[in-house]
C-alpha cells in the first residue's frame, strides 16, 4: 500500500474517505437519537456494515473485508460457477419451448 497526499476536503482527490463520511453522516442523521449512548452504539454497527456487508462497485462488488483478507479470487470464481450453472439451467428450461416453436 502506498501513501499519497491530496488536497484536504476535496472530494475529487479524497473520494473514498469522503464517501465514507457521507455514508456515516446519512446513517446518523436519518435516525433520531435521543440519547448519546444510542448514537455510540449505532456508530460501530454502521462501521461494521460498511466494512463487511456492502458491495461497492470499485471493488468489483466484493466486500472490503473480503478483499483485505484475500477472498476475492474464490468469491469471483464461485460467482462464475453459479452464473454458468444458472445459464445452463435456463437453456435446459427454454429448450422445449424452442423446439415447439420450430415445429419439431
Amino acid at each position: 500500500m502506498e501513501h499519497t497526499r491530496g488536497a484536504p476536503f476535496h472530494p475529487m482527490t479524497q473520494g473514498k474517505i469522503e464517501r465514507y463520511h457521507r455514508s456515516m453522516k446519512n446513517a446518523v442523521t436519518l435516525q433520531n437519537f435521543y440519547f448519546l449512548w444510542n448514537l455510540k452504539k449505532e456508530i460501530p454497527r454502521c462501521v461494521t456494515y460498511y466494512n463487511t456487508e456492502r458491495y461497492p462497485e470499485p471493488l468489483n462488488t466484493l466486500t472490503p473485508a473480503g478483499v483485505y483478507f484475500g477472498r476475492a479470487s474464490e468469491v469471483l470464481t464461485r460467482r462464475d460457477e453459479i452464473k454458468q450453472q444458472t445459464r445452463q439451467a435456463r437453456r435446459l428450461q427454454s429448450l422445449p419451448v424452442r423446439e415447439f416453436a420450430a415445429g419439431r
